[in-house]
């Protein structure tokens, strides 16, 4: 049995071992300061500054908006592996949900027909649909910003990070070579060494300007993900919209299913003036006949301030009956920034 041995160069990794070994010496020298260094124009420098400036922030930014949509870290990596193992990302529920369902089963507990039954279900309903806008808006948001953002940072952005590393190294070898020229003291040696920094400056030259050509469409892709940014805002816009009708159209319904009774508030008190006891009690006149009133006790606050004042009390002829001379005697002791009629 042959076994095909793969095919391997020796030349060409004695080469490469070579290449290595002199860009470690060339940076050694360079640290210690007795070589010197190739200097990029100020144009290249300022350009290479703007992508590492444009890497950094554009990492934060979708970083950031990733926690923002999905805040559970846990949540975020199971949707980084099953992403990167190029499978369906696991549907769960969100909070609003989950809270959603409990309210419903514990409104169908303490019985539908029931005020307060009845109020957890229609909560629980519209925390389902609150939930599942923000599962919509999630979604959106991921194709219309995250992507693009990740897309930029996995694609264009490791081109110019991967084209830079090349760079350093020819610059490096140019370096090595200008030294190797310096060093060289025989015809030969001289003339081969001149050699080498001619094709090495040639190389450093070329990879230059394609690393400098890529660095120039950053300007060009920050427009491109200008507009990413809108398509965001407008889907933040229309969930919002969305959550506010829902909450809008929840609140009619809650109001609608509630009594119809006048109230007063009285110094953040609600008072209530159809009920009986506690606040309807007898009182006997001189002529033995009986009377009700109805005595209105101001919240412990408003009782401080009122310096020690009896509660206001008031006798309608026929209980309950409620016009502009009851209302009048409930205020009248009162401070009329804390009063208003719901």
């Amino acid at each position: 049995m042959n076994i095909k041995m793969p095919d391997f160069d020796m030349k060409k990794f004695v080469k490469g071992a070579g290449s290595t070994l002199s860009r470690v010496v060339q940076l050694t020298e360079e640290k210690l300061g007795t070589s010197e260094k190739t200097e990029m124009d100020a144009r290249f420098e300022h350009l290479s500054e703007r992508s590492d400036s444009a890497k950094l922030w554009t990492e934060k930014i979708m970083r950031d908006t990733e926690a923002a949509l999905i805040p559970n870290p846990a949540n975020r990596m199971e949707d980084f592996i099953f992403e990167k193992i190029e499978k369906q990302k696991p549907k769960r529920l969100s909070n609003l949900e989950y809270l959603g369902l409990d309210m419903i089963e514990g409104g169908g507990e303490f019985g539908q027909d029931g005020p307060y039954g009845s109020a957890l279900i229609k909560v629980g309903q519209a925390e389902q649909k609150l939930g599942s806008c923000e599962r919509d808006f999630i979604g959106s948001a991921g194709v219309c910003y995250i992507q693009p953002l990740k897309k930029f940072l996995e694609g264009e952005m490791k081109t110019i990070t991967k084209e830079k590393g090349v760079l350093e190294s020819k610059r490096l070898d140019l370096d090595a070579c200008k030294n190797r020229v310096r060093k060289a003291r025989s015809m030969i040696g001289q003339q081969a060494a001149e050699r080498d920094l001619r094709v090495a400056q040639s190389e450093f030259d070329r990879q230059a300007e394609i690393t400098k050509l890529l660095l120039e469409g950053i300007s060009t892709t920050q427009a491109t993900h200008l507009r990413y940014l809108h398509s965001f805002v407008e889907a933040q816009v229309r969930y919002y919209g969305q959550c506010n009708k829902i909450m809008s159209d929840l609140q009619r319904e809650l109001v609608s299913m509630r009594p119809p009774t006048p109230r007063l508030r009285v110094n953040s008190e609600d008072v209530d003036l159809t009920c009986g006891p506690p606040y309807l009690s007898k009182f006997q006149t001189q002529d033995s006949s009986q009377h009700y009133q109805q005595t209105i006790t101001l919240h412990p606050a408003a009782l401080a301030a009122s310096a020690g004042k009896p509660p206001v009390s008031i006798s309608p002829e026929t209980y309950p009956i409620v016009d502009d001379s009851v209302i009048a005697a409930l205020v009248a002791d009162s401070d009329p920034n804390d009063i208003s009629v719901l």
